[in-house]
């Protein structure tokens, strides 16, 4: 009865207090974004609106990505160039993309856009066919739907969004 209690107090509190997390299977073909995803980035967007942040920062975590994909440079270049259209950004010059790592567990590509309202960084591991994306930004933006893009983009199996946080 206790750990169902608990249970329900946290999930009521991360609901509440507007956090976002989520691990979601792939589903192919297509972006599909589910009620409570849309609700969460909708509250993400008027939190936003009505703290005015200086920014806020979301971690996208990727599994079982195809291989191929997050080993070319070319494809990992244009995916930066694609997402900063895709969340309404502007970008601040052309992605920086380099394929490096003394060893297999940390070897892989990282890439990084800056954009007119900060950064978005990407980290990809060979070793376990896995996305690192980190997106920080002075303008709002819906982290959900932005996942589901990188999920779609790198055909992951899973995925992982982290609580939204706001900078002050």
């Amino acid at each position: 009865m206790r750990a169902i209690f608990l249970s329900l107090f946290f999930i009521s509190f991360f609901l509440n207090h507007n956090y976002c997390y989520g691990v979601t299977k792939k589903t192919p073909g297509f972006i599909q974004e589910s009620k409570s995803s849309k609700q969460l980035d909708q509250e993400v967007l008027d939190r936003y609106s009505e703290e005015n942040p200086w920014g806020m920062n979301v971690s996208i975590d990727l599994y079982e990505a195809d291989a191929k994909l997050i080993r070319d440079p070319k494809y990992v270049k244009q995916f930066m160039i694609d997402l900063v259209k895709f969340i309404d950004m502007k970008a601040y010059g052309a992605p920086i993309v380099v394929d490096f790592g003394d060893t297999p567990r940390v070897a892989g590509i990282s890439a990084m856009q800056l954009i007119e309202t900060s950064s978005i960084t990407a980290h990809f591991a060979n070793f376990s066919n896995s996305v690192h994306i980190d997106i920080f930004s002075c303008k709002a933006f819906s982290p959900h739907k932005a996942a589901l893009f990188c999920r779609q983009y790198f055909k992951a199996e899973e995925m992982k969004v982290s609580p939204v946080v706001f900078r002050f």
